[in-house]
């Protein structure tokens, strides 16, 4: 490999992780907006229940869970792109199941209908942003 190929092989791989680094921040970022939006100036409580408890959904909470569901998603796009013929698309089915799944979430544990709704948004957001955003245009093969 000559080195202009290895410059452009770096260069590509470095471009990549800085798109799926901005993936990841965006969906954080999206669900904190969300949360912002609503919990804050719409004064919806976002609340779940946990058993016989009922727990405040808070920044933190947000901002955590949308970043591991991203690390998550990145370590699952990498181990496709190292064991499937076509990992974008393979990633994408995959993460769409997974995405409709975790909707059973907000449905089942979630007071009141307002609070529902913010968390469907919530995962749909933060899900519809790493499906589209993580494998990027060229990682299709």
């Amino acid at each position: 490999m000559t080195n202009d190929m290895q410059q452009a092989n770096t260069a590509e791989i470095t471009a990549r992780r800085i798109g799926r680094t901005v993936a990841v921040a965006a969906g954080a970022a999206s669900a904190l907006v969300l949360w912002a939006v609503d919990d804050v100036w719409a004064g919806i409580d976002l609340a779940v229940r946990q058993g016989d408890t009922v727990q405040h959904v808070g920044p933190v909470a947000v901002g955590v869970t949308a970043l591991v569901a991203g690390l998550a998603a990145w370590g699952l796009l990498a181990l496709l792109e190292r064991t499937v013929r076509r990992p974008a698309r393979t990633y994408r089915i995959i993460a769409s199941i997974l995405l409709l799944l975790s909707l059973l979430g907000p449905l089942g544990s979630g007071v009141g209908t307002s609070c529902k709704l913010v968390l469907l948004a919530m995962h749909l957001t933060v899900g519809a942003i790493l499906i589209v955003g993580l494998p990027g245009r060229r990682s299709g093969r």
